[in-house]
């Protein structure tokens, strides 16, 4: 395992379970049917979820039958996970990291990770990636990348930069397509984009929030930050609820 540091995600997330699993949006599921046409999956590819942290990504592919293996360094993360899917017997759980997956050479079809790969050290991963990953196999990154086309996800990001504490180091908004590139090798991945809504009311919103890793629990920021929310929410509201949008962008390709 990695050792903890400021910005690695080991240890960030274990007082945020509750609120990440209740509130944080999920993938679209047409994402299954997408690899199964662009890249080769069927129900018998076996997936690694790397930094696969309560199953949000692994979802889908659970559901389609795959052997997944969910990689998570995080304890509390991952003993949610294991509750959540403890009737799945493809779900395997693995107390591992990106950079030591703790998974057999050549093992598995498809590598993906979903809202995670800014944490990871990309050269040390890459070599571990190509290790587990079978010649043929994809890698598949995943994040759901905010909108800004209306006012109340402006005021909410805006509220976001305001109050996160280290929100411009980490956001994974760093990863950008020169990263990405190095990663995979130029002209070697391809992007794809999903648009969706993730539809809450202010309890939600709240847990949203709170569910991010640079955000403040308690004191006087906290507070002030909180006021402000429930501002945004009372002005953007419609029938009690507010939609968050989101893009789903889904770089695929292999590793070289």
């Amino acid at each position: 395992m990695i050792p903890q540091t400021k910005h690695n995600s080991i240890g960030r997330f274990s007082n945020r379970v509750e609120n990440y699993i209740k509130y944080r949006p999920h993938y679209p599921k047409e994402i299954i049917k997408f690899l199964e046409d662009e890249c080769g999956l069927t129900e018998s590819s076996k997936i690694a979820d790397i930094g696969s942290g309560p199953g949000i990504s692994s979802e889908h592919f659970i559901s389609n039958h795959n052997i997944l293996y969910a990689v998570e360094p995080n304890p509390e993360m991952r003993a949610a996970a294991e509750k959540i899917f403890a009737g799945s017997e493809n779900f395997i759980s693995i107390n591992g990291t990106a950079e030591a997956a703790s998974l057999e050479n050549n093992s598995v079809d498809f590598i993906i990770a979903g809202q995670a790969f800014h944490w990871f050290d990309k050269e040390r991963c890459k070599i571990e990636f190509k290790r587990i990953l079978k010649s043929d196999g994809y890698v598949v990154l995943m994040w759901n990348e905010k909108t800004s086309s209306n006012d109340f996800m402006r005021a909410y990001y805006d509220l976001i930069e305001k109050y996160g504490t280290d929100y411009e180091t980490i956001n994974h908004g760093n990863v950008d397509d020169e990263i990405i590139a190095k990663f995979f090798s130029p002209n070697s991945y391809m992007l794809k984009t999903f648009l969706h809504n993730h539809v809450l009311d202010y309890e939600g919103l709240k847990g949203r929030l709170l569910s991010s890793s640079y955000i403040p629990l308690e004191g006087e920021k906290h507070d002030e930050m909180i006021k402000i929310l429930e501002s945004i929410f009372e002005k953007n509201n419609v029938n009690g609820k507010v939609e968050m949008e989101y893009e789903a962008a889904l770089y695929y390709g292999k590793l070289n």
